[in-house]
């Protein structure tokens, strides 16, 4: 029976991710966010990689009770990253303020236009929707046996940060971690989404029943020739905080296309 978490005790952040309720990386992130007050985990069951923003609407979702993180409590979701939240929100944590929600550390780069295809960054976007300050977490390293120290240490100061400061102005952050040395990483970069594309194939191939299918491949390729943006701090060894958000309009496209008022 699930059981709707109802007492105050500070600061209450939500954990969730997209590759798994067992991956490295929200294991790190737990370490992290258990220092600042109460945590309470929910996160898929299985891994949910390049999810983006999708719900579960055509079968019923289910959430279980784990032990995974002592002293923690935990729930794994057969939805996506996005039900997660929203199940944690309107269930579980009913009647609560959630003061944060931080989502990964995600197993890889979710710089650029990464963002878009994101299990984890649709997590943290799903929260800042509901008006919840959030925050998405990714180590550019897919390895399983990845080093999360650096990326520990510099998710600590910047929860830290904007449970102190808030964000008035903003309610995602959009974070990406160098995968080298702690000592290595220069330092913090608040900076813009860099322009790039996805260079796509698809290799296709036979299965045992000699039905074909196409196995999606393919290689990031940055646009960007300026030292501004989140592409370029990584490559440089610094952590890029990009301020992001859900409204895709582009503004400066709206008076040249006024003309389409007249037609």
């Amino acid at each position: 029976m699930l059981l709707c978490i109802t007492e105050e005790q500070g600061n209450m952040i939500l954990v969730t991710n997209d590759d798994g309720i067992i991956a490295p990386g929200i294991k790190a992130l737990v370490e992290v966010a258990r220092q600042f007050d109460e945590v309470l985990v929910v996160a898929p069951d299985s891994p949910q990689s390049g999810q983006g923003h999708a719900i579960t609407i055509n079968h019923p979702i289910k959430l279980r009770k784990v032990n995974v993180f002592e002293g923690i409590d935990a729930y794994e979701c057969t939805g996506t990253p996005v039900d997660c939240v929203k199940l944690a929100k309107n269930v579980l944590l009913k009647g609560r303020q959630i003061d944060l929600c931080v989502s990964g550390i995600n197993h890889g780069s979710n710089a650029s236009i990464n963002i878009i295809y994101s299990g984890t960054m649709s997590a943290a976007m799903e929260a800042s929707l509901e008006g919840i300050d959030s925050i998405g977490f990714s180590l550019l390293d897919y390895s399983f046996e990845a080093d999360f120290s650096g990326a520990k240490a510099y998710a600590s100061k910047i929860i830290r940060a904007v449970l102190d400061k808030k964000l008035p102005h903003c309610k995602l952050l959009n974070v990406n971690i160098p995968s080298v040395p702690a000592d290595e990483i220069q330092g913090i970069r608040v900076c813009r989404q860099g322009e790039g594309t996805w260079v796509e194939e698809f290799q296709e191939g036979t299965d045992p029943r000699g039905e074909k299918y196409y196995w999606l491949t393919g290689k990031f390729v940055s646009h960007d020739q300026t030292e501004d943006n989140d592409i370029a701090a990584l490559k440089n060894n610094y952590v890029s905080v990009v301020p992001s958000g859900h409204d895709l309009t582009r503004y400066p496209a709206i008076p040249e296309l006024k003309y389409l008022e007249n037609l």
